[in-house]
Formats: C-alpha cells, sequence, structure tokens
C-alpha cells in the first residue's frame, strides 16, 4: 500500500468516527502537514521561509495557512497533478485565471459529501425527490459544486430526482410540473442549487403569480452568492420569498458554505434570522484571525476566516479565505467577502507567499 492510499484510509476512517477528540484532530493535522511539507514544493519553501517546520509545529493552529488566491497562481499538490482524478477549478477572477485543486482520488471528497450531507441536509430522512438547480458533471466537470450535487442526487435522491436545468435556462414547466406533484401527492420535495438560480426562480413564479406549500420534509438547500444577477437580494428577503412562494419554513432553508479550494462544506440549521451560525463536522477547525499581524481574534470579533480541512489531504490542510466572520457558540457567522483593512491583509499575505512559492510554479 502506498503512502497516499495510508493517508486517505486514515482520514476516511477519523471521518467516520464521531467521538474524535481534539488531541486526535491535531494528530491527524501534523501527520497531514509532514505529508505535504515534504511532499508540496512550493508550499514547503513557504513554510521554511517562516520557520515553520514539522518538527517545530505541535498544533494545527500553527500551520501555516495558505492564502486562497495561491491556488490560481501555483500549483499546489502533493501528487504529480497529471496523475489526479479530477481538477476543480474555480469559476475565475476579472483576469479570467483560475485556481485549481488538484484531487488524486475523490475517495476522501466523496465520504466528506456524503457525511457531512446526510446528518446537516438529509437528517432523518433517508431518500427525498430531488430538483438540481445547477449543470451536470457532463456539462462541468471541473465544478466541485457540480459533483457535491451530483453525488448528492445520487445517494441521496428518489429514482424521480432530476436536473432542472436546460440550454435556457431553469426549465420552469418540468420545475412547476414537480411543485405541483408535490403539494398534490403529500411527497416530501428538496430543491437544491446554486443560490443564484433561486433567485432567477424566484422571478418567474413572481411573473406567473405562483406559490405553492409544499409538504411536510420539504427542504430547500442553495449555496454561493447571488450578487451581478438580474436582481439582487439581501439574505432575509431571498430567504422570506423563497418561503413565500415554496411554502416551506425558513428553518427548512439550508444554506451551504463552502469552496473549490476546500473539500468539506459548513451548513447553517436553517434561515429564520439571519446570518446563521454555520458550522462544519468534525474533520474541519476554523480559526478568526486578523489578517495583518495573523494573530487569532478574540471570540465575538470580526476577523478573516481561517479553516484547517483534513480532507484536504492532497492540496494543503490550512486555507486563509477572504471571508469575514465572527466565532460564536457553536460555529461561526459569516459576513461577507473583505474590504478595506481586511483586504489589504490578505494581499500581503497572498504577496506574501507567492515570493516564496512561485519559483515552482508550472
Amino acid at each position: 500500500m502506498n503512502q497516499q492510499q495510508v493517508i486517505t484510509n486514515n482520514i476516511v476512517r477519523f471521518m467516520q468516527n464521531e467521538g474524535t477528540s481534539d488531541e486526535a484532530f491535531n494528530e491527524q493535522a501534523l501527520q497531514l502537514f509532514s505529508y505535504q511539507y515534504h511532499h508540496n514544493l512550493p508550499y514547503r519553501t513557504f513554510c521554511f521561509q517562516k520557520g515553520k517546520t514539522p518538527r517545530v509545529v505541535k498544533t494545527w493552529r500553527d500551520i501555516p495557512a495558505v492564502p486562497i488566491n495561491a491556488f490560481k497562481e501555483v500549483t499546489l499538490s502533493s501528487k504529480d497533478p497529471s496523475e489526479t482524478e479530477a481538477v476543480f477549478m474555480t469559476s475565475g477572477t476579472t483576469k479570467g485565471i483560475k485556481g485549481k485543486h488538484y484531487h488524486p482520488t475523490l475517495e476522501v471528497f466523496d465520504e466528506s459529501m456524503i457525511l457531512n450531507f446526510r446528518k446537516r441536509f438529509m437528517k432523518e430522512t433517508e431518500k427525498i425527490c430531488m430538483g438540481i438547480l445547477f449543470p451536470t458533471e457532463i456539462e462541468m466537470p471541473n465544478s466541485s459544486l457540480a459533483r457535491y450535487l451530483g453525488l448528492g442526487m445520487r445517494e441521496f435522491g428518489t429514482k424521480d430526482s432530476h436536473y432542472l436545468l436546460n440550454e435556457s435556462g431553469i426549465d420552469m414547466d418540468r420545475l412547476l410540473e414537480d411543485l405541483e406533484h408535490s403539494e398534490k401527492t403529500g411527497e416530501p420535495y428538496a430543491l437544491v442549487g446554486a443560490s443564484f438560480s433561486f433567485v432567477h426562480m424566484i422571478e418567474e413564479l413572481e411573473r406567473m403569480g405562483k406559490t405553492f406549500s409544499l409538504p411536510k420534509g420539504s427542504k430547500i438547500l442553495d449555496t454561493g452568492g447571488y450578487k451581478n444577477q438580474s436582481k439582487e437580494l439581501g439574505m432575509d428577503e431571498f430567504y422570506r420569498m423563497l418561503s413565500t412562494h415554496l411554502g416551506v419554513d425558513r428553518s427548512k432553508c439550508i444554506n451551504m458554505y463552502g469552496m473549490t479550494e476546500l473539500s468539506t462544506q459548513f451548513y447553517d440549521d436553517g434561515n429564520e434570522t439571519v446570518p446563521p451560525v454555520k458550522s462544519g463536522p468534525h474533520w474541519i477547525r476554523t480559526r478568526v484571525i486578523n489578517p495583518l499581524s495573523g494573530e487569532e481574534v478574540q471570540k465575538g470579533e470580526r476577523g478573516v476566516l481561517v479553516h484547517c480541512d483534513l480532507a484536504n489531504f492532497n492540496s494543503v490542510t490550512t486555507i486563509l479565505t477572504e471571508d469575514l466572520g465572527v466565532e460564536v457558540d457553536g460555529g461561526f457567522l459569516l459576513l461577507g467577502r473583505v474590504q478595506g483593512t481586511e483586504a489589504k491583509g490578505c494581499s500581503i499575505a497572498v504577496d506574501e507567499f507567492l515570493k516564496a512559492a512561485k519559483g515552482f510554479s508550472e
């Protein structure tokens, strides 16, 4: 058995064991840090220049965080990128540069998704009829969200589940048929997809003057933002309109927070009040830092989110995001994108990383 297989086996076992301790998380994180330090050359150079080697780092909190934008500039992989099963890409920037996240195997990503989705979205429900408001994996092979939603439908969707997008956008005829069938039969229905697709759906339902009262057990999962769409809504208005048009209580309107550069997702427990508390499973931990100093802020203070994701076995476990947040009991509040001083701190962190590591990019 090669080293990568040993590592993936260990991570999957860790994810499947909910009774893990803080010490076990720390041990797993340090093992992964050592592996990535020795096999991911740009990351090793960065860590070495910061004086953070496996001999020095004793806690997951001290593992150097890689700025999220580094994925657009440098190949961050412990395995030869040509030997990966999947490459997930970000949506790009104004420069058109896409970040790339290499997965030698999807075994860990898939297990992370299935365990987390079952516990946080499905809960007591084994299977549910799903309508997917997002393209298929065939249409978007480099989209981690396409993989995530396709896997969710295969694992947890009934045989009647299907995609609701076509070349013209949302297939409103099919959607209305689904909603009417669920309302008439009492069979619970789940709509899952990108937040901006829900905005377009709401617009169409408003235009048609249609509202529904979906049966108990129905639920909604949206993910991503919805800015720069034809209609920009505040969070409270967005969930109010979802609930109004579909008849699903806001406590059953779940938002998933994830990103291409991670292999694990965060969920809330509904959006009766916004912003809701987000939290992840036991194999991911979050710190809130001051990006200028790199130090953690006090609980309840605003800062930039840093995630340590053990499912990120091949790239880097620890990511400095560009998301503002506040640590609270049970998780964190997501406050939007960095601006001002926080944005400056993140830019400095990117420059620091690239100066150390750029020599190893392809």
